[in-house]
């Protein structure tokens, strides 16, 4: 079911000149300077009734591993604490200069994937809460997670503002290149893997670009034939989800027989009426595979909890699989501070967000409303599961590629808001000097000892049996 928000509005298009001084003028009201500030106001809601607020809409018996998998350290916790952190940043300054953002921007939802064209690029690849809103508020998420994955190394302080006051140095001068571009320019701007090696193979080693070109060999691999062998098997001779509970539950263990069919069928009427979503070719595309099974599957850190399915399809024969995610869209952790989305459907809000932000998105991505088996309407969006995708070892890489690889970020981040926002005023607000970079790094800073606390308020929520965790999941 396709949603129209409402009729486009007028554009008004200023000259490069007015945009410039509409950048210098928001510089003046609010000082770059004033993003050094972290001072949690007395009213700060405690951090774990933050995260309890989401818990009633999820799966209650996977909002255990929620917790557990946030547990495991500040950077895991972190990862999972976007509505906390959206809460604070409403506290912040803000620029007034607004760009399509993410929401969730810390650095390990950056990672490598397979544009259609078939090459390898990297690029933001999580978009559950996108919104338009202040772009400032990805930065610091960017930033503070840097940080704070630099404390998990045990990196000294100098080391981890090096490394931060780097990506958002990266992000302010790709800003700057990207306001005198054109504006096809930056629309086809993006970092494949050949880019990736160019751009920052003079802060890393030899070896170091060798394990990037490996992992690219990995990430090829990654894909529906993967997945099929990962998490499939014969039964009968038909492809059938593996059984591994809680992690990935086969439709038919985890309903009653009749609930069963019933959400099978369900299901696959989403497949159906989600193919509207998609160009016509896509559609032609999607509609030479058949279906053949059905799993609930645990993803991420944040995100668990929320229903995500996946959808077995063949096409030529069991060797031609195209393993889709039905991923619940709940409302953005952003709506109480920045409004809410203009679109009905908060799949739609999820696909139109990483449209307007990915350089490349995925061929079969589009959006579908569903009711469960307990009779409950939700948001979905659909995509492919895997499809060449790859996640960096940010714990464990050297420190000079760390460097390089959260210069790749702050690049990446600024190219997605030049895409939606006013990258002429933008980079005028950044200026030439390094004071925003140095603010941030500052604010990152406070902001990873207040992770620090949340984390610990967590912990102790748990040791006194306020909610309940299952570790090791």
């Amino acid at each position: 079911m396709t949603t129209t928000p409402h009729a486009p509005a007028a554009v008004d298009h200023l000259t490069v000149a007015e945009r410039a001084a509409r950048g210098k003028a928001a510089r003046a009201e609010v000082p770059r300077s004033s993003h050094a500030a972290w001072d949690p106001p007395a009213t700060r809601p405690d951090p774990v009734d933050v995260l309890e607020q989401q818990a009633p809409s999820r799966v209650a018996d996977l909002v255990p591993i929620r917790y557990g998998r946030m547990l495991v350290s500040p950077f895991t916790f972190y990862r999972g604490a976007a509505a906390i952190m959206a809460s604070d940043l409403s506290n912040t300054p803000r620029s007034g200069l607004l760009a399509q953002i993410c929401g969730d921007a810390h650095i390990s939802n950056f990672g490598v994937f397979a544009a259609p064209d078939r090459k390898l690029i990297f690029d933001v690849n999580d978009f559950d809460e996108t919104l338009p809103g202040p772009w400032e508020w990805d930065v610091k998420r960017m930033a503070a997670s840097i940080e704070i994955a630099c404390r998990q190394r045990d990196l000294k302080p100098g080391r981890r503002r090096a490394a931060v006051t780097a990506a958002v140095r990266e992000y302010r001068t790709a800003m700057r290149r990207f306001a005198g571009q054109g504006n096809l320019d930056v629309w086809y701007a993006r970092l494949d893997e050949d880019d990736l090696v160019r751009r920052f193979e003079s802060d890393v080693k030899d070896a170091d670009v060798e394990d990037l070109r490996r992992a690219a060999r990995k990430a090829r691999g990654k894909d529906s034939l993967r997945a099929l062998s990962k998490l499939t098997h014969e039964v009968d001779g038909e492809l059938r989800f593996l059984s591994a509970p809680p992690l990935l539950v086969p439709i038919d263990e985890l309903l009653p027989e009749g609930q069963a069919q019933d959400q099978t069928e369900s299901l696959q009427g989403l497949i159906r009426t989600y193919r509207a979503t998609l160009p016509a070719d896509r559609r032609h595309l999607l509609e030479t595979y058949r279906y053949v099974d059905l799993a609930r599957k645990v993803v991420g850190v944040g995100s668990v909890g929320t229903r995500a399915w996946v959808v077995l399809l063949v096409g030529r024969d069991g060797q031609d699989p195209l393993v889709l995610q039905a991923k619940e869209a709940q409302a953005s952790v952003l709506e109480p501070y920045i409004g809410a989305s203009v679109y009905a459907n908060h799949g739609e809000r999820v696909v139109a967000g990483q449209r307007l932000m990915q350089a490349a998105s995925d061929i079969f991505l589009g959006w579908e409303h569903l009711t469960g088996f307990d009779g409950v309407e939700r948001d979905f969006y659909v995509r492919q599961l895997w499809d060449g995708k790859f996640s960096a070892d940010v714990d464990n890489m050297p420190y000079e590629r760390l460097v390089a690889y959260v210069k790749a970020c702050g690049w990446t981040l600024a190219r997605t808001h030049a895409r939606s926002g006013d990258r002429v005023a933008i980079a005028s607000y950044l200026g030439s000097g390094d004071t925003f970079d140095e603010a941030i790094a500052t604010f990152s800073e406070a902001y990873g000892d207040q992770n620090l606390l949340d984390h610990r308020a967590l912990l102790d929520a748990v040791d006194n049996g306020r909610v309940l965790a299952r570790t090791g999941i």
